[in-house]
């Protein structure tokens, strides 16, 4: 059958009017009035809106949820009190002594080996003892610098006249100011 045999309009097909026009269709041919298509229209939208408005409220919240939970775990927890003699180790000690040869300079290297604690105002000992394992002088000072958990620094201390007599000497650490990091 050609072209030109279709009568028009044909009953098979229907006319969509266009935008902007209500559709007032015949109820016996399944068309349905305007403001029951637009009322169904509209209940599935709201529907899909609550999806989406609950779907997001649900995503912030566990986002939110673990933003705190990562606040909470990068915050460091103390393991327990302070312990600077423990936390602070000495790297190396060396002594020489200054161009005229009568005041001792101590290079010193600090490790931090606390994960928690910073430690300041770092207290040390220098003792320097004769032949007969006497000591001949302890001098007690501060290293001024914060050395900060798991930080590592070098310093230079100017300790004291060098005891004539010295056969051996040592440094040592004996205390520190904590704080929380």
């Amino acid at each position: 059958m050609a072209m030109e045999e279709l009568p028009y309009p044909s009953p098979t097909i229907r006319e969509v009017p266009p935008i902007g026009q209500p559709f007032v269709g015949i109820p016996a041919y399944g068309c349905m009035p305007v403001a029951k298509e637009a009322a169904m229209f509209e209940a599935a939208q709201e529907q899909k809106r609550s999806s989406a408005n609950r779907m997001l409220a649900a995503i912030f919240v566990i986002a939110a949820a673990a933003t705190v939970g990562a606040v909470l775990a990068a915050a460091p927890v103390p393991a327990g009190k302070a312990d600077p003699v423990h936390d602070l180790k000495l790297l190396s000690a060396r002594m020489e002594k200054d161009r005229t040869g009568t005041t001792a300079i101590w290079l010193v290297d600090v490790d931090n080996k606390s994960n928690t604690y910073t430690y300041s105002s770092i207290q040390y000992e220098t003792t320097y003892v004769g032949p007969d394992n006497a000591a001949l002088l302890v001098n007690k000072g501060t290293i001024p610098f914060n050395l900060s958990p798991g930080e590592e620094r070098n310093t230079q201390i100017r300790d004291v006249l060098y005891p004539a007599g010295t056969a051996w000497y040592k440094f040592r650490i004996t205390g520190a100011t904590p704080t929380v990091q």
